[in-house]
């Protein structure tokens, strides 16, 4: 039985053989079908990959509050009393991060956070950086982990000590072949003693575009503290900033546009909350406190990535089953296409199926044969098809900078419903070549 069926199949293989071209335009729409596929599911995965990344970039169950900084032309558009309207605020503070945390429920965690814009130097080199002041706690909402050192402890914090944690970037440019922990780097005005390193963070342009955030690697964190008692606290009112306040005022008009008004001891507070169902009550609630505490002046904007972000998901879930149904619809008229095809063949080789079926064949064995014939067709199809989908890719990756992730299992299902498709399709010739009548096909012209 197994050298009959092994017999069918030679004899189906060199069917095909000898007619290359007519197999390979009826393989197409297989191999169209295929590689469609598979470059439509890399396309899917790749931004798959892409919002789950920015996912943990942003945290999860994150609520992001940020001030809104005033731009001084906002106050010139009106003139006369219309600095007597204003409303006074205290801007986004430390206390507002304490209230939030007291009196909210189903808040884990809040990190308040102040950053700004300085330079380092060590060993005669100086880059622009930017000097965080944050809580221990901000690693942990954020999956920082440490590569070599330590955390900040209660004492860096309550004292303000002079103290931080780098970037694994500035590790690399400052200290690329030594040690980094014990040392000092001049951080603005200020000598900071290294106490840690922060493991590589990956991070794509598409995500600093999209979710507007900035290179973790090129950081120096140090603690809250650290940073209000010896870099800047907006929430003090010191002589400087008295001068520069009158000198304000006899400034001309272009030169008070070209300056925002910054007055937030917070650059930025994020809110971890217990659960994602809570996030839009729980921004609310936040929302209505902070409308309270700043005398109902909305100088911060509350912000949920990560609802915008799963919602993209879906979007982009949605477009991934377009694009398969689309995929799946090429795969089908591959098939159809192998069916007339095959039935054209049958009509073609009805002497020969009448000449087999004279010489001792069976039935059976013209089923085989054809069944053969339309798999094989199919079958090469779909290698072929997996190849050209890799290409395309691979192509689309390179030359349209959109991110692609080839995964087996899309390859295993493209290549077994090009499979089906040529056993399912291959059925009804089959079965019409072998109910020829084997007198009647020998006499066929």
């Amino acid at each position: 039985m197994n050298e009959r069926i092994l017999s069918n199949f030679y004899i189906a293989f060199e069917a095909l053989i000898s007619n290359r071209t007519r197999s390979l335009l009826t393989a197409l729409g297989i191999i169209f079908g295929v590689a469609a596929v598979i470059a439509m599911l890399a396309i899917g995965n790749g931004t798959q990959q892409e919002l789950n990344e920015q996912m943990k970039l942003v945290g999860v169950n994150n609520i992001v509050i940020t001030p809104v900084i005033e731009q001084r032309e906002e106050a010139l558009a009106e003139a006369g009393n219309a600095r007597e309207r204003e409303k006074f605020s205290p801007g986004l503070r430390l206390s507002d991060a304490d209230a939030l945390a007291e009196m909210v429920p189903n808040i884990r965690k809040v990190s308040p956070e102040i950053i700004l814009d300085t330079y380092i130097i060590s060993s005669g080199i100086r880059r622009s950086a930017k000097i965080v002041g944050v809580e221990p706690v901000y690693f942990e909402i954020f999956n920082f982990d440490l590569s070599e050192g330590k955390m900040f402890n209660s004492a860096h914090l309550e004292r303000g000590d002079a103290v931080c944690i780098i970037g694994k970037t500035i590790k690399n440019k400052f200290f690329p072949t030594e040690n980094a922990l014990g040392k000092k780097i001049k951080v603005g005005q200020h000598w900071l003693e290294i106490i840690g390193v922060l493991e590589q963070r990956l991070i794509t342009d598409q995500s600093r575009s999209n979710l507007g955030i900035r290179d973790y690697n090129m950081d120096v964190y140090s603690p809250l503290q650290t940073v209000l008692i010896r870099y800047k606290n907006r929430d003090l009112v010191t002589e400087s900033m008295i001068r520069q306040a009158n000198s304000n005022e006899e400034e001309d008009e272009e030169a008070m546009r070209n300056r925002g008004k910054n007055y937030h001891q917070l650059d930025r507070m994020v809110v971890q909350v217990d659960e994602t169902a809570m996030l839009t009550p729980v921004a609310d609630i936040a929302s209505r406190l902070l409308s309270r505490t700043h005398f109902d002046v909305v100088d911060y904007q509350i912000e949920i990535p990560e609802l915008l972000l799963k919602q993209q998901q879906r979007n982009n879930e949605l477009f991934n089953y377009v694009l398969g149904a689309i995929a799946g619809i090429s795969l089908l008229v591959g098939g159809i296409g192998i069916m007339n095809i095959m039935l054209a063949s049958v009509l073609e080789r009805i002497k020969e199926i009448g000449l087999r079926l004279a010489l001792g064949a069976k039935k059976t064995d013209i089923v085989y044969q054809f069944m053969f014939e339309s798999v094989l067709i199919s079958v090469s199809g779909g290698v072929l098809g997996i190849v050209l989908g890799v290409l395309l890719a691979y192509g689309v990756s390179q030359f349209a900078g959109i991110k692609t992730v080839i995964s087996l299992a899309s390859i295993v299902i493209s290549f077994g419903v090009a499979a089906a498709v040529g056993l399912i399709f291959g059925i009804t010739p089959a079965r019409r070549a072998a109910d020829q009548n084997p007198i009647n096909s020998l006499r066929y012209e």
